[in-house]
This record gives structure tokens, sequence and C-alpha cells, in this order.
């Protein structure tokens, strides 16, 4: 089984595309200025070639639905339905956090805990163990400060993510690991993906919405 699968919902603008677990193309770049809208439809054009096929042989999309930024969630769902329409093939939709810990799971920690960046000291994240994967504690928008993750001081934990940065600097957590070069990649969306697959956990595309975890905050203009 063919499938395509698109992460936008951070600085790293993320498409790959694997035969079952089997990837077979990975095309990703970390950007500041967020170039999904620019980028999507190039790397996945890229993939396609990169994989040997045509986007007629794909028979699912899978989404990292975030939490992340909101303009690249919605960037990437715009995208994900519009192929999953055209090609008439089902949409799968894994929460981006799953595949930030995936490289690290059996690394000989008891936690691995995504920080993605939000405002402030604010990070999306959620606690998994390090070893299954299994959630611990359900994705939320928290606000970090000195007490933040206390309760986990005599476990080995990994931090992963760009909200890693200013974690280290308030944490109370001496023995605690950060990463924070870690963003969500589609490769590490496919082992989820076949999940859901074998499960027939597809996404109702006329009422999907990507995990936006809070309403979005805008610049407001001055009045003229």
């Amino acid at each position: 089984m063919k499938i395509l699968y698109l992460e936008t919902s951070s600085k790293n603008c993320s498409v790959a595309v694997s035969d079952n677990e089997k990837l077979l193309c990975l095309c990703e770049e970390v950007s500041e200025n967020y170039k999904q809208s620019e980028s999507l439809h190039t790397y996945v054009e890229w993939a396609m070639e990169g994989a040997e096929i045509s986007l007629k042989d794909i028979e699912a999309i899978s989404l990292g639905k975030g939490p992340g930024s909101y303009t690249g969630l919605r960037i990437g769902a715009a995208s994900a339905k519009g192929f999953c329409y055209g090609l008439r093939v089902p949409l799968i939709a894994v929460n981006s956090l799953e595949s930030m810990i995936e490289p690290f799971l059996g690394d000989n920690y008891d936690l691995v805990i995504p920080l993605v960046d939000a405002r402030r000291m604010e990070v999306y994240t959620a606690v998994y163990d390090g070893k299954t994967g299994q959630e611990l504690s359900e994705t939320e928008a928290k606000i970090l400060d000195e007490a933040s993750f206390e309760e986990f001081k005599d476990k080995k934990v990994l931090f992963v993510g760009d909200g890693a940065k200013k974690a280290k600097d308030i944490l109370n957590l001496p023995g605690a690991v950060f990463k924070d070069d870690v963003y969500p990649s589609a490769q590490y969306l496919i082992s989820k993906t076949m999940k859901k697959i074998q499960n027939q956990e597809f996404e109702d595309m006329a009422y999907f919405e990507p995990f936006y975890l809070k309403d979005f905050h805008g610049v407001k203009k001055k009045p003229s």
C-alpha cells in the first residue's frame, strides 16, 4: 500500500512516501520562515520522483494533525483533503507529538516528553512512556514554570522539541536531557498510520479539522 505523508505543523515542512512500513522517500527542510505554503507541493513532487511512483499510485494520505503552527496546520489539512478528494483515497491523521517521540523510544528513558514552542513560556506537550510510546498524559497547552514536571525528578526524562530550549533554562530537573533540534517529521508518522489503517481509523473529511488545541491569535490591525 503506497501512502503519502504530510507534516506541516512546525518549522519543518516534511513529506514522505512509504510502501506499507517501508520508507521510499523523504523530503523535508527546517526553516525559520515556515515555508509550507511555498514548498509543500514541490516536496510532494520530489517525493514522488524519489519514490519512483506517481500520485495515482497513492492509496491513502496521512497527515500530522498538530498541535503546532496554526497556519502550517491549515495548509497541511487543505492539501491533504485536496489529495484525498482528487485521488478518492482515505485520510489518516496522527498527533504530531507522536512523530517527535518515535525516534527515541527504547533509548533507555523512562519518559519522552515533546515540547512544541508556543508563545512566551507556553508549550504544547504530552507525556509518553519511553519504552512503549504509550500516552501517559493527554496533549495540552502548558505554561512552564520551575515546578513544571517536578513529579518526574526521579525519572530518566528526555525532553524533545523546539520548546526544550526555554524549558532547560527554567525547569528544576538537573538529571533530564534536552534536545531542542527535534521537529515533527513525516517519516515518523508511518508506524502509527499503519496501525490506524489496520483498525480502519479513517477521518471523516467533511468534518475533519487539525488539532489546533487553542484558538488562533492573529495580529490586530491598528484602526486607520
